[in-house]
């Protein structure tokens, strides 16, 4: 299940969240041809990523800012951003640009302390924008359940493009980052789960004051869980491609 795009248009130019995402891309292309250099990279996440033992020493706080800017490849990249491009725009049309920019600081900054929480010891280095965009998508649960999200859903030689409640999707994204956090250990799971575990928790408490001053249940009522905007329509353009049938 992988989100590709929403349906809910932001009623503002997400400046912020397309500063981010150009910063992020803008990073990684400064060590983008040094990747084949073991020796390079390791002074890079020995420098610049969070490493939990680090901490605990009273060495790198600053890691826990800027390791949410580092990205260990391509695909790490490409997903983050997309999750983040799909979910930014709304959260920051509400919580203008601003104090959107540090609401996804604190989070991002709130999810690496979740992670070395989890294991301070620890002496694997954690970089990834995942903690503090998964702020995002908590925020965006709160603010906007019913908003529409197509996922692409994919069974071995199946795909399938399908409308969904953010909720189910978000609901759903962090019972995985949940369960995969209790079932493996941080040295063994490669994934950062419960630095997505708690930069989504605590997206959802940093919006929560927000929610009670709109109206809290009523505001979910009045908005029916959706951004104050009119939905975008996508339709299916037909293949140009001519179809073979068999003889």
């Amino acid at each position: 299940m992988f989100p590709i795009r929403d349906h809910n248009p932001s009623g503002r130019t997400p400046y912020v969240t397309y500063f981010l995402m150009a910063a992020n891309i803008g990073v990684f292309m400064t060590y983008f041809s040094a990747m084949n250099d073991v020796r390079a990279m390791n002074t890079l996440w020995l420098t610049w990523a969070m490493i939990p033992a680090r901490l605990s020493e009273g060495e790198g706080l600053f890691t826990l800012f800027s390791s949410m800017f580092l990205h260990g490849g391509v695909l790490h990249l490409a997903g983050n951003m997309l999750f983040l491009w799909i979910f930014g725009d709304n959260v920051e049309d509400r919580l203008g640009h601003l104090r959107y920019l540090f609401f996804y600081i604190a989070c991002g900054v709130l999810a690496a302390l979740s992670q070395y929480i989890v294991d301070p010891t620890s002496g694997i280095p954690m970089v990834g924008a995942s903690g503090a965009i998964a702020g995002v998508m908590g925020g965006y649960l709160l603010l906007f359940p019913k908003a529409k999200v197509d996922i692409l859903i994919i069974i071995i030689v199946i795909f399938k493009v399908l409308p969904i409640p953010a909720w189910i999707m978000l609901a759903i994204w962090f019972a995985i980052q949940f369960v995969g956090g209790v079932g493996s250990s941080t040295t063994e799971a490669g994934v950062a789960y419960w630095a997505h575990a708690g930069g989504f928790i605590a997206g959802l408490i940093l919006v929560f004051p927000l929610w009670l001053r709109l109206g809290g249940p009523e505001f979910w009522h009045r908005t029916e869980g959706h951004p104050p905007h009119p939905a975008a329509r996508y339709r299916m353009v037909e293949s140009r491609i001519p179809k073979v049938t068999r003889r």
